[in-house]
């Protein structure tokens, strides 16, 4: 832990050094060590099995020795963000307070960079704790134009992402899921601001979003699972790494054997069908 009181600097100096909030730095975790460890057992099935519910999750735990109930389970994947990739019948009533967007991309050709970008939010397991990182991805050359890594699960971190990749270009169509990071008023706003068309998931459809579900698995098998790390600083200086590989020195066969980086400053040749 930092002793603020003996540092000589003001708070807000503090924060920006530290690239957190400034509800971020007084931020102490509350989950018992149980509860990571399902945590971190939960987020690697789920990467390799991302169609389970809370029900089946259970089960799978259980099988694994860790016997838990599915309300457990179901309360600890909410603090994880995650959703099982199904449809499912309308069981809440949206927030009004939300304007709503429809899905832009069915059946759509993705021929040219900056044409679509999406973004989302995934949860990052740590030695004592836990951290989420958001992406902003182009979808035809797969770049990461920008990235963030928070312990607070809000908007903040999302417009920090947001801004950064703005600051080099726009895409026609900015997607995402339905979150309530991505559906604050300060994040449309933004994109609407910039002329930016927005799209948005169907709920419960996370394959919508499927190249950067994609990238989410590529980064937890070669990055984070391997590495584990014991804190928010190791991680985030490892993801930095990690997306400076992926963007110039990973080839990817889907773009014939192209790094992201090249394809985004235009090596030609290619398309995509979204279905």
């Amino acid at each position: 832990m930092i002793d603020m009181e003996a540092i000589d600097l003001p708070v807000p100096n503090q924060c920006r050094l530290l690239s957190i909030s400034r509800s971020g730095l007084y931020y102490k975790p509350t989950t018992n060590e149980r509860d990571l460890l399902l945590m971190r057992i939960i987020d690697k099935q789920y990467t390799e099995k991302p169609f389970y519910g809370s029900r089946r999750m259970a089960v799978e735990l259980t099988k694994l020795g860790h016997p838990v109930g599915r309300k457990k389970v179901r309360t600890l994947m909410e603090k994880m963000g995650l959703q099982a990739i199904y449809p499912k019948p309308r069981l809440s009533v949206p927030n009004p307070k939300h304007k709503k967007y429809p899905y832009l991309l069915r059946g759509m050709i993705i021929n040219q960079v900056d044409q679509v970008w999406s973004t989302d939010i995934t949860y990052i397991p740590l030695a004592n704790g836990f951290g989420y990182l958001v992406a902003v991805i182009d979808w035809f050359s797969r770049k990461v134009l920008a990235w963030e890594f928070s312990n607070l699960l809000d908007t903040e971190f999302c417009m920090k992402a947001l801004n950064r990749a703005l600051e080099n270009g726009k895409p026609e169509i900015f997607n995402t899921d339905q979150g309530s990071q991505f559906t604050s008023r300060e994040f449309t706003e933004r994109l609407e601001i910039e002329g930016i068309r927005i799209s948005m998931d169907g709920r419960g459809r996370a394959l919508d979003n499927i190249f950067i579900e994609r990238l989410w698995r590529s980064v937890k098998y070669e990055n984070v699972y391997p590495k584990d790390y014991q804190s928010m600083r190791d991680a985030r200086a490892g993801l930095g790494e990690y997306f400076e590989f992926y963007n110039k020195r990973r080839w990817h066969q889907n773009l014939d054997y192209q790094t992201p980086s090249a394809v985004y400053a235009g090596a030609p040749g290619l398309e995509l069908s979204i279905g």
